[in-house]
């Protein structure tokens, strides 16, 4: 099957999408600028993200900074049946962007001396990992995802290698254990030798690295990441769910799957232990901005954690750190951050290595796009609009012809499960 193909090389390589242009106009402007000089533009940003939704996509919203000025913006319908807008304080689910905040709650770990990076994952949790595999594999290793250790994702919504998304509705409301992910995940063809580089993405090593941090600190993770993370980060409107539900204002989260689900089906309820400490946190544009400041200021881990975080290999064609990534704009400089992707919902969060100038984007429609015939997607306009807002936001005095769309966007592995 061409979805099985598409899944077992790397799940995928690009947002796309196939549906109709809507009409709902941008959301005015909530930003203020705090200071003389102005340098966000925030008529071109508001025209930048309509044109995302222009291009297809039903609602984005996004935030964005440059020091203390900041701008918000939204466009598009968070609701496409009752026609409700988006609005740029909505929450939103965010996928593998939570892979950061686990990363953070591990190096909090590394500085109390209670793991050590280096270290066998199998010292930590033996009867997890037993025998070669946890004497051979580093704490350091899931984090950057060179373990070799298999994603569980596939065989959790097995239909989806058939050519059927049966799964996703059937899954919706299973709460699984992480234990049950890891031993799937472990269970799963090894993707290359401990170490080896280029590492693979994959979900599993990020839940290990949540039981983890539960073995080492005595708390479950998400009542550790509350305290040590999210409060610490000042955020406001982020939490790791513990029902299907999501609290506060949110859009609809509409699912594609590659056209087997049409029209697109809505997965904004739905238990999210699938996806556990690997991408389950539930945030705002405004609130990642926020994180990543706190990260690369060092209010989260010193300077030394820092530097190992932003220590990269490449791993399924990004530069990856621990939790976090780098992505080269040319002309432009080198922005930090993650993005990530769960059933209906995808998101983006960049910051520059000072944490000056930052944008945050989300939307609510996923996998929207054709296949071709080898299995791959098939390039939409929404990509170029993406790119164009990325290059916009991050980069105003860099022309977007200087910016390699193609490789920006391929950065963005929005229509994997959750990475």
């Amino acid at each position: 099957m061409r979805i099985a193909r598409l899944l077992g090389t790397v799940l995928g390589t690009t947002l796309l999408t196939t549906t109709a242009v809507l009409t709902v106009p941008a959301q005015a402007d909530t930003g203020v600028a705090a200071r003389d000089g102005v340098t966000l533009d925030r008529p071109a940003l508001r025209d930048s993200l309509d044109a995302v939704h222009e291009a297809g996509m039903y609602g984005v919203f996004s935030s964005v900074r440059d020091g203390r000025e900041w701008w918000t913006g939204a466009s598009g319908q968070a609701d496409v049946a009752t026609g409700r807008p988006v609005t740029p304080d909505m929450r939103q689910r965010v996928g593998s962007i939570s892979k950061t905040f686990t990363a953070v709650g591990i190096m909090q770990q590394v500085e109390r001396g209670r793991v050590r990076l280096d270290a066998p994952v199998g010292d930590y949790l033996p009867d997890l990992i037993p025998g070669e595999r946890g004497r051979e594999i580093t704490v350091r290793m899931l984090l950057n995802h060179t373990s070799g250790i298999g994603d569980y994702v596939l065989s959790a919504f097995p239909s989806l290698a058939k050519g059927s998304a049966d799964s996703l509705e059937a899954e919706r409301f299973r709460s699984v254990r992480p234990a049950e992910l890891v031993r799937t995940g472990l269970a799963a063809p090894a993707t290359g030798r401990p170490g080896a580089v280029p590492g693979s993405y994959s979900n599993t090593n990020y839940v290990i690295a949540g039981l983890l941090l539960e073995k080492v600190t005595g708390q479950k993770a998400d009542a550790y990441l509350t305290r040590q993370v999210i409060d610490r980060a000042g955020l406001r409107h982020t939490y790791l769910p513990r029902t299907p539900y999501i609290k506060g204002p949110h859009p609809r989260m509409y699912e594609s799957w590659f056209g087997l689900l049409d029209p697109a089906r809505d997965f904004s309820v739905y238990d999210m232990s699938w996806a556990s400490t690997a991408g389950s946190v539930v945030s705002t544009t405004d609130d990642l901005n926020r994180f990543y400041r706190a990260l690369l200021g060092g209010k989260l881990v010193g300077k030394a954690s820092l530097d190992e975080m932003t220590r990269t290999v490449p791993v399924s064609g990004v530069d990856y750190g621990l939790g976090i990534y780098s992505l080269e704009l040319r002309g432009c400089g080198r922005f930090w951050g993650h993005d990530g992707a769960v059933f209906g919902a995808g998101t983006i969060a960049l910051s520059s290595r000072d944490g000056k100038r930052q944008m945050a984007l989300a939307q609510n429609l996923m996998k929207y796009q054709e296949l071709d015939e080898n299995g791959r997607p098939k390039p939409h306009p929404i990509d170029d609009a993406i790119a164009a807002y990325v290059v916009r936001a991050l980069c105003p005095d860099t022309p977007a012809s200087g910016i390699d769309h193609s490789r920006l966007t391929k950065s963005f592995r929005f229509d994997q499960l959750s990475h």
